[in-house]
């Protein structure tokens, strides 16, 4: 049927799918390289436990059936393999059928993460993952044109995902209503990359700039892309810009990353490459289960949709446990201030005055005051991330900070590497504590005579010295 595809998109589609691809690859690898320590058997939130606790109506997942570190690993490296095969286009070259089948797979494996990891796994693009990736089952390969129904719902996501944390932003914080938010978050966001201190040290009215240029691109583009071609286009490419830039100044996973795939999606590829070759038509089967799920989504968005007018407006919330159709947003209350939580060890057993104690490091978060930020997204470090948490509240760490600092204390090998350094290498400390410090950028006179990122002062002790046993 001539109204079922969009041979505009065709140029679209491909470069959507190889970045979404990569995404899921990048997330799978994440899940490989950091189960062990924070979901395994022996982690700090064992999975298994989860799995007993709850229902396969409260969170599917193929791991009820049975789970195991070695089986998590298998599933975490066949989604990282299938991934990469992806970014180099092996779909296709497949059958229809065959291609929307492995993009299912990996849509499958990675909900089945998602629905054990518990609070490491609790952040909102997880469910942008997943709802994007069920979308790209039903998009189609090289040999079909993509979906009309299909690339509507893809942007409805990008709606969601930028108009939902524009009104968040209104109806939260203050200081984003008199454009002043950035004179703080470079510095108080939750892991600050390489330039987020020069981006800090930009002059105050081009912050002001910044947070206007922020709203324009969440509160009026996303209903451009719903207007006629190239003004979609021009829509697209603005918001994929401020993505961006986004990007430049922290680290925010593959957050951004999707988001861009999200706006290349609504670019008229013609405009680009020229008219597409023309097209076969596409099978009935294909047709109809399109139209089916396209109609199930469109009944799902509901609840999303009424979230985005309730004045007491939720963010990166799921209304379903596949995840299909959600509520984004992001940083609707921006810190004025930035804490964070040091823990150290010590060797001696016997605690005095003059008890040497040793910093742990740790790759993202700020610990060190002379070491400059890491680049890490769209990699993500979800212990670092939960430590940000952490440091704002204990509530936040209740489930996991105890089993943390015991597998510290155990020496535990999946633990340690996770950190950035590990001042104890021979042998576990005897003791751990934590301490809560306040830290802020240096100024550009500080940073010439110190060659320090960071000032910190000590605010209080978080958790006392603390020994197994």
């Amino acid at each position: 049927m001539e109204w079922f595809v969009e041979g505009d998109y065709w140029w679209s589609r491909l470069v959507f799918q190889r970045v979404l691809a990569a995404v899921y690859l990048v997330a799978f690898l994440t899940a490989a390289r950091q189960f062990r320590a924070l979901i395994g058997e022996r982690g700090m939130l064992p999975a298994g436990a989860h799995i007993r606790d709850t229902s396969w109506r409260d969170a599917p997942s193929l791991f009820r059936l049975r789970f195991s570190d070695r089986l998590f690993a298998l599933c975490a490296w066949t989604g990282v393999a299938l991934s990469a095969a992806l970014v180099a286009g092996a779909a296709d070259r497949l059958p229809l059928a065959v291609a929307m089948a492995w993009w299912a797979v990996l849509w499958a494996l990675y909900l089945s993460i998602v629905n054990v990891g518990q609070t490491w796994y609790g952040f909102g693009w997880e469910s942008l993952l997943l709802e994007t990736g069920f979308l790209a089952v039903f998009l189609g390969n090289e040999q079909t044109g993509p979906p009309v129904l299909i690339l509507f719902l893809l942007r409805w996501v990008l709606f969601r995902v930028e108009f939902g944390a524009g009104l968040i932003k209104l109806r939260g914080d203050r200081c984003w209503r008199d454009l002043t938010c950035l004179y703080y978050h470079h510095e108080t966001q939750p892991m600050p990359g390489p330039l987020s201190w020069y981006f800090h040290r930009l002059p105050r009215p081009l912050h002001r700039v910044e947070v206007a240029a922020n709203h324009l691109a969440q509160l009026l583009l996303p209903f451009l892309l719903f207007t006629p071609q190239p003004l979609a286009t021009i829509a697209a490419l603005a918001m994929a810009a401020t993505q961006l830039w986004l990007l430049l100044s922290g680290n925010f996973a593959w957050l951004n990353w999707l988001t861009i795939a999200l706006a290349l999606i609504a670019v008229d590829g013609s405009l680009i490459t020229g008219p597409p070759a023309p097209l076969p038509d596409s099978p009935l089967w294909y047709e109809i289960t399109v139209v089916a799920v396209a109609a199930l989504l469109v009944v799902l968005s509901y609840r999303p949709a009424r979230n985005l007018l309730s004045r007491r407006q939720q963010m990166n919330r799921s209304y379903d446990p596949f995840h299909l159709v959600n509520a984004y947003g992001a940083f609707g209350t921006v810190g004025r201030v930035r804490h964070e939580l040091v823990v150290e060890g010590t060797a001696d057993t016997e605690l005095a005055h003059g008890t040497l104690w040793r910093e742990y490091g740790f790759r993202g978060k700020p610990t060190d005051p002379r070491r400059l930020p890491r680049q890490f997204a769209p990699y993500h470090l979800r212990l670092d991330w939960m430590l940000w948490f952490a440091a704002l509240s204990p509530v936040y760490a209740r489930s996991w900070f105890g089993p943390l600092v015991e597998r510290l204390l155990a020496g535990d090998r999946d633990t340690l590497r996770l950190l950035g350094h590990n001042p104890f290498p021979d042998e576990p400390p005897a003791y751990v504590r934590a301490r809560l410090y306040r830290y802020r950028f240096t100024t550009r006179q500080e940073r010439r005579a110190t060659g320090a990122w960071w000032q910190r002062d000590f605010v209080r002790e978080y958790l006392r010295p603390t020994r197994l046993g």
